[in-house]
């Protein structure tokens, strides 16, 4: 976790200069282990399977603004003990701040553009200091990577053990996007929408109860500044164009696992489970508690 903090700041400051350099020492690793004694890559070859073993997952979270990112990955966060790192939040809790990027992310977020590669790798750079800092092992991470280049940052000084990319039809998308409240006091999300969408032309029905908030939350819902339907549709258009090359440079490398969400979470969380191999773990953590 060390090296990918300290590279992540370096690329704060040195944006694609850092990618280049990340992807030169990856190459003389490479080349050094190719022309070492074979006794000797297979003894990295051993320390990294090693290293694997002992620490917990470390995982990325793919999938569309609104696809429920945050809400598996926050799931198997608790299921496996491990941090979930989600970008969206970090950003968040710069713009309620007082410090120095929030007026500029503000812009960005209400205009329904995506954040620079540069902001987002400085925010993580910080959150992976706090977490390294109180032992933190493995993680989930959840926003991040956006793009090819923090991909091959991130893919330079650790291993990524497999990138699950959540999906869902873009009819569905908006209108849970636009259901989407606020606690202003708890700061909790909750979802109005009730999404009843019959199967047609192939695809299957896909039905998502709301999710609704306590008496004591309802009058203090606020919607989020960037939920209206011309930002919304921007946004997965953006990311649409910008997440194919991504999802090719994880799929190329045999890591990616492309779920098509079935509905809520009723249906969509044991099915991802299993596809996960996850469901033993479920159950002996419902038997403990």
């Amino acid at each position: 976790m060390a090296a990918v903090q300290r590279l992540l700041r370096a690329s704060a400051s040195s944006g694609g200069a850092a990618a280049s350099a990340a992807r030169r020492r990856m190459s003389t690793a490479v080349a050094a282990e190719q022309t070492a004694p074979p006794s000797f890559a297979g003894a990295a070859e051993r320390a990294r399977r090693r290293a694997a073993e002992e620490r917990n997952v470390q995982w990325v979270f793919l999938g569309c603004p609104g696809v429920g990112k945050g809400t598996y990955a926050s799931r198997l966060s608790r299921l496996l003990g491990v941090p979930h790192i989600a970008t969206g939040d970090l950003v968040r809790d710069e713009l309620a701040s007082s410090g120095p990027l929030s007026v500029q992310l503000a812009e960005i977020v209400n205009q329904g553009k995506l954040v620079s590669d540069e902001i987002i790798i400085n925010l993580l750079s910080k959150r992976l200091k706090k977490g390294e800092d109180q032992g933190e092992s493995g993680f989930i991470l959840d926003g991040f990577p956006r793009t090819v280049n923090q991909a091959e940052i991130l893919d330079g000084v650790t291993d990524i053990d497999m990138v699950v990319n959540l999906k869902l039809r873009e009819d569905v998308l908006v209108e849970k996007c636009l259901g989407r409240r606020i606690c202003s006091q708890c700061g909790k999300n909750f979802n109005l929408a009730c999404i009843d969408v019959k199967g047609e032309n192939g695809l299957p029905p896909i039905y998502m109860e709301p999710l609704l908030p306590p008496n004591n939350c309802m009058s203090k819902l606020i919607t989020r500044a960037d939920d209206t339907e011309e930002v919304v549709r921007n946004r997965l258009k953006i990311y649409n164009d910008m997440s194919q090359p991504v999802e090719g440079f994880y799929r190329q490398q045999g890591k990616l696992l492309e779920f098509d969400l079935p509905g809520g979470i009723p249906e969509s969380w044991p099915k991802l489970l299993h596809v996960l191999n996850l469901e033993d773990q479920e159950e002996m953590k419902l038997a403990t508690a």
